[in-house]
């Protein structure tokens, strides 16, 4: 087992489909979602092995859907770190975020400024939540902050994206049977191992995260060599 820590990453999916099953609606499977969210992220946090988790709550293209359903959203997430950011620094956890904040609710906005500020320097694990966040929208803001885009290098093109000092992405789990990458970090993601599960995320269990761990360290990561 290879001494770096990992860096896990999860899309989410299939809150909406879960929900459908019990007659829901849609954004019912989003807030048990948060719960099982709640736990799986607790046992990352104990894992010794993984150093990063990031979730990606909200792409870029999910504003085409129900504007009842992103407000409800928008509800849960303010909800869920109103509450988790009390315990951050007991947990010894750094919080920050990706994504544009000029688009979801100025409440939300503030809430994630304050809660990256005050946590900044815990060095424990790192929650990464991923809102408002799509893979080609970061690449094209971090090139509109660049002073000389003509002599752009990797290295000066990763200093201005949202979150440059996390490491890249190792390991990314998408639940609920989907196989695409959806525009999800496709920098950070670049060597990044993919494994796709069945099960709807509120279905997701830490099992599921262990064995996908075993599975990623079984595998042999070359990275073009």
């Amino acid at each position: 087992m290879s001494e770096k820590k990992i860096h896990l990453a999860i899309i989410p999916d299939g809150n909406r489909r879960w929900a459908k099953t019990k007659g829901w609606h849609p954004w019912k499977g989003h807030e048990y979602a948060i719960e099982n969210f709640q736990a799986l992220t607790e046992w990352c946090r104990r894992d010794p092995r993984i150093s990063v988790l990031t979730v990606w709550c909200f792409s870029t293209e999910n504003w085409k859907r129900d504007p009842k359903e992103v407000s409800e959203l928008m509800r849960i997430y303010e909800g869920y770190l109103r509450k988790e950011a009390k315990g951050f620094h007991g947990r010894h956890t750094r919080f920050c975020h990706s994504g544009r904040l000029d688009r979801i609710p100025a409440s939300l906005a503030t809430l994630i400024r304050d809660v990256e500020e005050d946590t900044k320097n815990e060095t424990g694990f790192t929650l990464h939540l991923a809102v408002d966040h799509g893979g080609k929208d970061e690449i094209i803001r971090a090139i509109q902050k660049l002073d000389d885009p003509k002599h752009v290098t990797e290295e000066t093109l990763r200093a201005v994206f949202d979150q440059p000092n996390l490491p890249d992405v190792d390991i990314v789990i998408r639940t609920s049977g989907e196989y695409r990458t959806s525009n999800f970090m496709m920098w950070q993601s670049a060597y990044a191992e993919w494994i796709f599960l069945p099960k709807l995320f509120p279905e997701l269990t830490p099992k599921d995260l262990e064995e996908s761990i075993e599975e990623f360290e079984r595998r042999m990561r070359r990275f073009g060599s």
